[in-house]
């Protein structure tokens, strides 16, 4: 009989999402640098070269890969001959390791976690509760793969239920593009098929924390029809030309993921959930002997890739911007931004509406300046801001024209992902701009961000409208002034272009 303790419990829940926060794992490292090598599209490959940086500068730093540190989700089982040493339950147990975690001053954490998930949608101020899946098992420990899992990618998550005669591949190939560029690719797709409506979507949420191997399965070729359908779906989904960051390129997807269970005879129940650029899992077990033993990796061995100098950027003060020179700026062009620039996310923009409708004042004036889609995490001694990398400026679209327009007069924004028509169409009657930070790369777009305050609605927390000033903030022009939107062109431009997998089945 093993006896696991509350305390060593708690504490591997703790480390090792503090672990997992500022450490990418060595295979996700290196199919990131093997996409980075073949990567023609000059934009993809200095994304790309961007979250290998921003990697090993996390890592070094011990501070986020990404500002979006994650709703906690564990999967945990437990062996028969396993007793707890504790009066809390499991559920308890997983939630107290998260508080610790996330609550780390040395390390802090984002909370995004709010409750209810509706109505006030308050912040918990910690991070918990965690999503818990437990499982009894033969044997005498306890496995826990714990998984941070950032909105971004979470809100692309897919479900359907098919025909058993229909094709899987042809619903993940048109499903793909629908997802956009919100869950910050090239990452990794896991596919749960069959059970039923709700074990579907687990299966894919679980497969997700398996290690990327596909490059080794296309060494030895595929054994089984699971292994055929994976590399079927990495090929054709590549083929979609997406890219990193969704700006056209030869790699999406990492590696696709497959969990299936037997199902009804009438169904085909088929879910899946993107992994993104800062993909966050890890494994472990307890056998009694103490709290789990997580060796850091060697971040030596993380590729020096240095900034694709097939991107030039252009310098921009944004102190002293014109009308003119954002009328200049061309789709895929690379800027560096300094100046100063306001901050909003979905609470302060549907607070600055509720303002508007009631006839108040703004506590700031947006004119003329340019706001970034960010929540950033908590600084620690000598930041100014802690890791700040972009949101999904999809979520604002519906607060774009109100932007934009005489009563607030923004002049341009800085996000992740596309942009829907509506709002492209928008952002060109304003003669105004879309611009694009990387997701994934929060850590190095912060040693951009100088100083930092907080200028209204400090109650929403991370969601407050800071004032950043930035030096070199490196950004490309995803929607010009035109509305030409780099995220349509960039795709048809590398559509087919990657290089095709063979498929053997031995």
């Amino acid at each position: 009989m093993t006896l696991i303790k509350e305390d060593d419990f708690i504490a591997s829940v703790a480390d090792a999402l503090q672990y997992i926060s500022h450490y990418h794992s060595q295979d996700f490292i290196d199919a990131m640098h093997g996409a980075w090598q073949i990567e023609q599209s000059p934009s993809a490959k200095d994304a790309i070269a961007q979250i290998l940086i921003n990697s090993k500068m996390a890592g070094t730093g011990k501070r986020p890969i990404c500002q979006d540190t994650g709703i906690v989700v564990a999967f945990v089982k437990v062996g028969m001959n396993v007793r707890f040493d504790t009066q809390l339950s499991l559920q308890q147990l997983v939630d107290e390791g998260v508080r610790q975690a996330y609550n780390n001053p040395s390390n802090p954490l984002r909370n995004s976690v709010v409750s209810p998930p509706f109505g006030q949608r308050k912040n918990t101020g910690d991070n918990a509760p965690a999503v818990v899946y437990t499982e009894l098992v033969q044997g005498d420990e306890v496995e826990i793969k714990i998984a941070a899992k950032g909105g971004g990618s979470e809100n692309k998550s897919k479900f359907t239920v098919i025909n058993p005669s229909d094709s899987i591949v042809d619903w993940v190939v048109q499903t793909v593009p629908k997802m956009g560029a919100g869950w910050c690719p090239p990452g990794v797709l896991g596919i749960g098929i069959g059970g039923s409506t709700e074990k579907a979507m687990v299966l894919a949420k679980e497969s997700l924390l398996d290690p990327i191997d596909i490059n080794e399965l296309k060494a030895r070729g595929a054994q089984s029809a699971e292994d055929e359908l994976r590399l079927e779906i990495m090929d054709a989904v590549n083929q979609l030309g997406i890219g990193a960051q969704g700006l056209g390129g030869l790699t999406t997807v990492l590696d696709v993921k497959i969990n299936s269970y037997p199902t009804h005879a009438a169904s085909l129940p088929l879910a899946m959930i993107p992994n993104c650029a800062a993909t966050r899992h890890i494994h472990f077990h307890l056998d009694g002997s103490g709290p789990a033993k997580l060796n850091p990796p060697s971040l030596d061995d993380w590729p020096d890739v240095g900034q694709s100098a097939e991107v030039p950027s252009t310098k921009v003060d944004l102190n002293n911007i014109t009308q003119d020179e954002i009328e200049s700026w061309q789709p895929g062009q690379a800027l560096l931004l300094s100046g100063s620039i306001l901050t909003g996310r979905d609470a302060a923009h549907k607070r600055i509406a509720t303002m508007l409708e009631n006839g108040e004042e703004l506590p700031v004036s947006f004119k003329d300046r340019f706001i970034y889609y960010v929540g950033p995490v908590d600084p620690i001694q000598g930041e100014a801001v802690g890791p700040a990398g972009p949101t999904t400026a999809t979520r604002m679209d519906k607060f774009t024209e109100m932007m934009l327009g005489e009563q607030v007069g923004l002049m341009g924004m800085i996000g992740k992902a596309e942009r829907g028509d509506a709002a492209i169409e928008v952002i060109r009657q304003h003669k105004s701009v879309y611009l694009i930070a990387v997701g994934g790369a929060a850590y190095l777009v912060s040693k951009a961000i100088k100083k930092a305050r907080v200028l209204a609605f400090e109650d929403l927390g991370m969601e407050a409208i800071y004032e950043f000033e930035v030096q070199d903030m490196p950004v490309t022009v995803a929607v010009d002034s035109t509305g030409d939107a780099v995220h349509k062109s960039g795709p048809q431009n590398w559509q087919g272009k990657a290089t095709p997998i063979r498929v053997n089945l031995s």
